[in-house]
């Protein structure tokens, strides 16, 4: 998915149907582009009106619709991609108005399917009242009509901020997580707003029948807690989530009272820089996916630039097996210089140099291959990689050895949104 933000984009955002097959002609390349209606949506983080977990479900039909938030504009596009996947198009628009007025949010985000809803997650208010941070939480939408239902969560007690979530119904539990003030990075990343606590730093564990919000886990000031990972396997009552700011991965358990607690199982380090915007550079942990088997867990740092695998057989003492650059902050020939370690060379596939960092994760269903993009978020591409706006982001992909561990790039893909 390409995107162009908000600041006066005259040209809509897309999303691009990708050729997967390597025997094909066109592997690696953009089949297909299925334009927004109007400008301004930025397009980020899809989700399925019903994914496999609903396979086999009497009446419900799983991946037929592709649910794509513009978490500026506020709109929720249903994309129909059962009729013909290589030319989705789109079926249904919620606008930021309906949901403006049906539920008070704005800033849609992550959507998951539920046995009888579709829920998905707002970072704030509509965006006419500003964001307002106080918007934030959840709606429910019909799985079949694709209609508002209404907000999610029931009580009085709310989260501060929002961003992720993930469930498990067998422990009757909901895990989110918070971004941080949508006023905050939405324009930007200014360290300063960490010190005055205007990022996130807590999980929320919810009651998943009632809906209510039971107990706030306390990460720290300026953990910038983000995906929320559950291990896949159901009887396990417990995960992981990624901070972006302090560099860790978070693993979160039930404890033998029912209460729920939590304890940092991978710490990256920070590397001292000059020529940064801190004399320390984060590795800024923005996404972690755990393999089907729940095996492996794989972690992209945004600005150190690496993907990391580690074998999570032991969860609470997780072991890197592979590591690959895909570009970074931290490559040769940069404004940025290491000050403690060696810097990777730059990332180059067919001729055309990796920009940005290692972002967002999708593995193959066998574990065997996980594609990588390096788009964060428009506002923050621009701040911490102005080359890309002009040459625009990549999407790579890395061969993974699934019986030891280790990763490969696939020289032979890419495919170059410049």
């Amino acid at each position: 998915v390409m995107n162009n933000g908000l600041d006066g984009a005259d040209k809509p955002d897309y999303l691009a149907t990708i050729d997967l097959d390597p025997s094909s002609p066109t592997y690696s390349k953009v089949i297909h582009r299925l334009k927004m209606p109007q400008p301004g949506d930025e397009l980020h983080h899809m989700g399925w009106n019903a994914c496999s977990s609903c396979h086999g479900k009497l009446g419900v039909v799983t991946h037929n619709h592709l649910v794509v938030p513009g978490v500026i504009s506020g709109n929720v596009y249903f994309i129909d991609v059962k009729h013909d996947p290589r030319a989705p198009r789109i079926h249904k628009t919620i606008e930021a108005k309906e949901l403006a007025e049906k539920a008070g949010v704005g800033l849609p985000h992550t959507t998951h399917c539920a046995p009888n809803e579709i829920i998905m997650s707002f970072m704030g208010g509509p965006k006419e009242d500003g964001f307002p941070s106080a918007g934030t939480g959840f709606v429910s939408l019909n799985p079949e009509t694709l209609e508002i239902i209404g907000r999610w969560e029931q009580g009085t007690r709310k989260p501060t901020y929002g961003y992720d979530f993930w469930y498990q119904p067998r422990h009757n539990v909901m895990v989110s997580s918070e971004w941080g003030e949508p006023l905050c990075f939405v324009n930007g990343f200014d360290p300063d707003h960490v010190a005055d606590g205007k990022y996130g730093q807590k999980l929320y564990v919810w009651d998943w029948t009632e809906r209510t919000l039971l107990q706030e886990l306390d990460l720290g000031l300026g953990a910038i807690p983000l995906e929320v990972r559950f291990l896949h396997d159901p009887s396990k009552a417990e995960g992981f989530v990624g901070c972006a700011f302090t560099s860790e991965v978070v693993r979160f358990f039930k404890k033998p009272d029912d209460s729920w607690a939590t304890e940092a199982v991978v710490k990256i380090p920070a590397v001292p820089v000059e020529g940064w915007a801190l004399p320390e550079m984060p590795a800024l942990i923005t996404d972690i996916l755990l393999s089907l088997d729940d095996r492996f867990m794989y972690v992209s740092c945004w600005l150190h630039g690496d993907v990391r695998q580690y074998d999570i057989t032991d969860t609470r003492n997780p072991r890197m097996v592979g590591q690959v650059y895909i570009g970074g902050s931290l490559k040769k020939g940069g404004s940025v210089k290491s000050k403690c370690s060696e810097q990777p060379e730059p990332l180059v596939i067919k001729g055309v140099e990796v920009q940005g960092g290692a972002q967002m994760l999708q593995l193959s269903l066998d574990g065997k291959r996980l594609y990588v993009s390096t788009s964060l978020f428009s506002f923050w591409d621009r701040q911490f990689y102005p080359d890309l706006k002009a040459k625009g982001a990549q999407v790579v992909q890395l061969d993974v050895d699934t019986d030891i561990g280790g990763l490969r790039v696939n020289p032979d893909f890419l495919v170059d949104f410049g």
